[in-house]
């Protein structure tokens, strides 16, 4: 990991609010690996404390002015949940802290490498993750930044010796205009975060400025198969005919620089598909993981580490034992009493709802899908309620939770309720619940022998799948004991 970066001299000291987020614990591991003394703070304790501490990361709980002395930081992150006039933040300004944005200070370390920057609306956690495998796999020992745990790996962040960086690169407030890739692949380009970007057009617009902000003449990376890229791809070519030749595109058939044909899909979870580059058959691949979704992420991976030099044979072993990123279709476990698998997935915009509980019935084709769903935001709720109650549709029950709103406030009277009301005259099973007790609740009365319980949502939904399992188990020994 560079240490030398021109933006950090001078600096030792670096406090980080909203620590236990994805995004910024992954930064915070970098600063800590790099050699920098860092701290942080966040509302509440997350699933990302335990690796922060075992690293001497200091992690308190609530945010306070007196952190500023406390901590007495030369530079302050913050995340894009914490206003910039926090409290905090304000008494850190006065004690003399420079403070930035978490997306500046990780393009700060980004640009001092040779970064592989992964964008998209969709898909950028499990495409990264993989190139991140893949590179490590191959001896490359990159620098990576996800936003997710990397299941094989068991941290969404490392300190590599060479100067590769592969990052995950969010979009959601427009910091990715920040990074200068040297090689930059988009998984799609759609319309979400509607709290920053009002419309369509304004999400294509930064797109298009992030893939030409890239280094000169380096490979940009695309799923080609998506509306929005099609339109970045135009875009480009026509600001600069000669990009044409940089751009190297994805998707089904042989008609693409890299495609996919011929595909299985695995009861029981993964895919068996060929791959052609330049129409040329290359061969079958493999993968554990499952949904068409992850065959296009896969294709952008191989496009990057051919780009990178690394033997398609080495990427074909890699991805056949890929076991994905955390709460992207991950299965929590299952109940011995009613036979019931838990999983858990992330998706909250509709795209990532219909493409989630598509990879579900290909895993679980004839079993009775359950879910619960959390929807998240209420700008993203408002904007797409009737879009994610038609991609909901296709689950034979579904628990509705009251909006998880990421610190936002109201921003209209749509709610769940819609969601429900129009899932309910559409001819769907669902049912509203006040919280996550009651929908715990009704899952016991829900639930038969075999079904498949699925948890989805980016708020603190992840956690239920596993409180039920957990019920269950005791309800099994508080029988068992009864009956001794």
């Amino acid at each position: 990991m560079v240490r030398n970066i021109r933006e950090l001299e001078g600096i030792e000291r670096i406090h980080l609010m909203g620590i236990g987020g994805a995004g910024m614990s992954a930064l915070a591991l970098l600063l800590s690996g790099s050699g920098f003394d860092v701290s942080g703070c966040d509302l509440s304790r997350s699933e990302y404390a335990a690796i922060l501490g075992a690293r001497k990361i200091e992690c308190v709980a609530g945010h306070s002015p007196s952190h500023a002395e406390r901590f007495s930081p030369q530079l302050a992150v913050y995340s894009s949940a914490i206003d910039p006039g926090h409290e905090e933040l304000v008494a850190l300004r006065t004690a003399g802290a420079k403070t930035e944005g978490r997306g500046r200070v990780l393009s700060w370390l980004f640009n001092a490498h040779r970064g592989i920057g992964v964008a998209g609306a969709h898909g950028k956690s499990t495409t990264s993750s993989m190139i991140a495998l893949i590179l490590e796999r191959a001896g490359c020992d990159p620098t990576v930044a996800v936003g997710a745990e990397i299941r094989d790996i068991g941290v969404n962040a490392c300190c590599g010796k060479s100067d590769l960086f592969v990052a995950e690169i969010d979009e959601s407030d427009g910091s990715f205009e920040f990074f200068s890739p040297a090689v930059t692949a988009i998984t799609n380009v759609d319309w979400d975060h509607v709290n920053y970007f009002h419309t369509r057009q304004d999400v294509l617009d930064a797109f298009i400025r992030f893939a030409r902000g890239r280094r000169p003449g380096t490979p940009l990376v695309v799923c080609a198969e998506d509306e929005g890229t099609q339109s970045l791809i135009a875009a480009v070519k026509e600001a600069d005919p000669r990009e044409g030749e940089n751009i190297v595109t994805c998707g089904w058939g042989k008609s693409w620089t890299w495609g996919a044909f011929d595909l299985v899909r695995k009861k029981g979870g993964g895919v068996v598909f060929s791959v052609a580059r330049e129409g040329q058959d290359l061969g079958r691949m493999e993968l554990a993981v499952s949904g068409d979704h992850n065959v296009m992420n896969a294709l952008v991976a191989c496009a990057v580490a051919s780009s990178l030099d690394v033997p398609f044979e080495s990427v074909l072993g890699t991805l056949r034992e890929f076991r994905g990123a955390r709460h992207r279709l991950q299965k929590v476990g299952r109940s011995a009493l009613l036979e019931v698998d838990v999983v858990d997935d992330y998706g909250h915009h509709p795209a990532e709802i219909s493409a989630t509980l598509s990879a579900m019935r290909d895993i679980y084709p004839e079993e009775r899908l359950v879910v619960v769903f959390q929807p998240h935001r209420h700008t993203r709720t408002s904007a797409f309620y009737r879009q994610i109650a038609s991609s909901l549709e296709t689950a034979d029950v579904t628990l509705l939770l009251p909006v998880y709103s990421a610190g936002e406030k109201p921003t209209s009277d749509i709610s769940s309720r819609d969601i429900c009301e129009i899932m309910e005259k559409d001819g769907a099973r669902c049912a509203l619940c006040r919280d996550e007790e009651e929908a715990l609740s009704r899952l016991d009365s829900i639930l038969r022998r075999g079904d498949v319980l699925l948890t989805l949502g980016a708020g603190s939904i992840s956690h239920l799948g596993e409180a039920w399992l957990e019920a269950g188990r005791k309800k099994t020994t508080d029988f068992r004991k009864d009956i001794l």
